[in-house]
């Protein structure tokens, strides 16, 4: 016999599974400024799409359209300021010189990973965007993270450990090394997402 009080539990519980695959899936974004690493953002955004997360493709300007350091023109799903990130999942900057600067100098985007954090939010920066963005922000103090190769001092200036390892996960930040790192940091990011499971899976149709 099952009783009103198995059926509320039951209940209960289906609605706490659901509420966590609800915060897991929160729209992540991607910000594309001129001089952006493409690899490091497409390949990103690639990997978490096939682990089902929704990611957006973001410009700081006022126009979509977004040129690469490689010389590759992107052309962004929104503008910065056609978004509201009040329920953003992960804030995820890709590296690239001068891209990474380029992001730094956003003040409106500077605010929203100061602020993202601040709140608990999830980050992810790889190559030169730990050091040039996350560190510059305050945001890698006590924390350990990976950067490309020569940018270690902006970490620990700014009280981070810097390992030099492909990917770093400290807490809610996720940090890579650079563009080779780009589908690792990408699994990491799924990882903490969707699970190891689903990045395992994903991993596989890829054959990495």
């Amino acid at each position: 016999m099952i009783y009103t009080s198995d059926i509320l539990f039951i209940f209960v519980q289906y609605i706490n599974i659901d509420k966590n695959r609800y915060n897991s899936m929160k729209r992540s974004y991607i910000f594309l400024a001129t001089g952006f690493e493409e690899i490091e953002a497409l390949a990103t955004a690639d990997v978490l799409r096939r682990a089902g997360m929704e990611v957006t493709l973001v410009s700081i300007y006022k126009d979509r359209m977004v040129t690469g350091a490689n010389g590759i023109t992107v052309a962004a799903d929104v503008v910065f300021d056609g978004v509201d990130y009040t329920d953003a999942g992960w804030l995820i900057c890709p590296g690239g010189m001068p891209g990474a600067e380029n992001l730094v100098r956003c003040e409106p985007l500077a605010d929203l990973l100061k602020n993202h954090v601040a709140a608990g939010g999830r980050v992810a920066a790889i190559c030169a965007a730990p050091a040039v963005v996350l560190s510059q922000l305050g945001i890698l103090d006590g924390k350990t993270a990976t950067c490309y190769p020569g940018f270690e001092p902006m970490l620990e200036k700014a009280g981070a450990t810097a390992t030099g390892h492909r990917v770093e996960r400290d807490g809610n930040i996720i940090t890579g090394n650079g563009p080779s790192s780009a589908i690792p940091f990408a699994l990491a990011i799924a990882a903490a997402t969707v699970g190891d499971a689903k990045a395992g899976e994903v991993a596989d149709g890829m054959l990495v």
